[in-house]
């Protein structure tokens, strides 16, 4: 069976994270530039990575643990982080479906952050 159109293999000499896309293209909707080719953008994981935890709280030790370590992997709807590399370098968390591959809604990081109370 055909994997679908964003899986391996990669570019040996490619990014980590780089997606090879094979006979699709698979496009993003920035928010701020508009529709742009995946292939302009890394994929870094997913968008939990924007709550690190507080390194000086009680029990960080085991906080930064289940951070860094403990990741779901969901069949459905999944919020990722991805960077835009080869544009205007933002950050940005994209909701896809790690079945289909729709794209179903592209926010600016930064935005992300500061609405769950992240912001400096």
């Amino acid at each position: 069976p055909d994997p679908g159109p964003l899986h391996q293999p990669k570019d040996p000499g490619s990014s980590p994270g780089r997606y090879k896309t094979r006979g699709a293209q698979v496009i993003i909707n920035h928010p701020l530039l508009g529709p742009r080719d995946a292939q302009e953008f890394v994929y870094l994981g997913d968008a939990s990575l924007i709550n690190r935890p507080d390194g000086m709280a009680t029990g960080a030790d085991d906080a930064f643990h289940d951070y860094l370590y403990l990741r779901d992997n969901p069949a459905g709807l999944h919020r990722e982080l991805w960077y835009h590399e080869q544009g205007d370098r933002s950050w940005l968390v994209v909701t896809r479906n790690t079945l289909t591959h729709d794209i179903t809604a592209v926010e600016i990081a930064r935005d992300v952050a500061r609405s769950q109370g992240r912001s400096r």
